[in-house]
């Protein structure tokens, strides 16, 4: 078999241009387009399930170099933990802490479902944790650290079953919360709450923007230096706990932005908050395409089975929760529906 080694710029290169053609199909096929499904994540699978065919024919198998993928997982998550905001928090303290609760209860459902599951088909119960909360509520970053720790401690296909199980949670969440939370909004015909300062939203832009609003190459130069900074200054707390407790690797940059954040609320500094959102936006989708192109499909296939009926399981009881649960204690209301 043809084998051939890929650096990690022609990975790169090669993800962006699956990164296209999933946006080009996701613009032309309007299933996908209402469904919200991800551009890296269309063009990542197709080419997946090709590798899978090359593979398996014998005709050529790649390799490539993730350096990138990790980078911009750590990029993507590190510009999450500059939006956590006690500021912001206060202000709707109440509904985030009720939902907090709503989602414990659900991870916990889904970490006793995979383990329960696993048990039934005499796997090692840390399996049935990669068809549980990891990849199915902390998605590719999540279940590409604790995947490859299951992995090093002996759970043959951890890694690859983890982030199988995150890409299906994408998908079948894509699929699964915009038709249900559109049901909800028409069954009830429900609609959004406007306050005072939703209207002022609306009110036309000026030349005054605040720099938390400016998008110009300051603000993404700004952004990205923070990101930077914040990512690299958390692997000295990732290396901290090493050893004494196990933390995705993004878990250190996340702390140390949410720390910058908070500091800068308090000090009334103002961040570059919209170019942040936006270059973490950018460094999601390039790390999807890696991630989703990268995936070896077939080390599942001793794993199919207990993997499919799992996920339908977990799907099933997730669809009831967010439909009967979710939604009544949230408050049967718009916002409700979209939550």
């Amino acid at each position: 078999m043809l084998t051939i080694q890929m650096d990690m710029l022609q990975t790169a290169a090669l993800a962006m241009l699956l990164f296209l053609l999933g946006r080009f199909i996701v613009n032309h096929v309007d299933f996908l387009k209402r469904c919200c499904i991800p551009a890296p994540v269309v063009g990542g699978l197709i080419f997946a399930i090709l590798h899978l065919v090359t593979y398996q024919t014998g005709i050529l198998t790649l390799e490539f170099d993730e350096t990138l993928r990790v980078a911009f997982m750590d990029f993507f998550f590190t510009s999450v933990g500059f939006g956590a905001s006690i500021k912001l928090l206060k202000k709707g303290a109440l509904p985030v802490m009720i939902f907090l609760l709503l989602a414990t209860i659900m991870v916990t459902m889904q970490d006793l479902v995979g383990v329960g599951m696993a048990g039934l088909f005499d796997l090692d119960g840390r399996m049935g944790l990669c068809m549980g909360s990891v990849p199915l509520v902390g998605g590719h970053g999540t279940s590409a650290s604790f995947g490859d720790t299951f992995q090093k401690a002996g759970v043959e296909g951890a890694l690859t079953v983890a982030v199988a199980c995150a890409t299906y949670g994408l998908v079948a969440g894509s699929l699964m919360g915009g038709p249900l939370g559109r049901w909800k909004i028409k069954k009830y015909n429900l609609k959004p709450h406007v306050t005072a300062e939703d209207e002022k939203l609306g009110e036309p832009e000026t030349v005054y923007l605040t720099k938390s609003e400016k998008l110009d190459s300051n603000t993404f130069l700004d952004s990205f230096v923070l990101i930077i900074i914040a990512t690299g200054i958390g692997t000295y707390i990732n290396a901290y706990f090493d050893g004494k407790i196990t933390l995705p690797t993004y878990m250190g940059a996340m702390i140390v932005a949410l720390i910058i954040r908070n500091v800068s609320d308090w000090r009334k500094i103002e961040l570059p908050m919209h170019a942040i959102d936006i270059s973490g936006n950018v460094c999601l989708n390039i790390f999807l395409a890696i991630a989703l192109m990268t995936l070896k499909l077939w080390e599942l296939a001793a794993l199919a089975v207990p993997m499919i009926v799992t996920l339908l399981v977990q799907t099933l009881i997730m669809f009831l929760f967010a439909s009967f649960i979710v939604f009544r204690v949230m408050g049967r209301d718009y916002e409700a529906a979209c939550m």
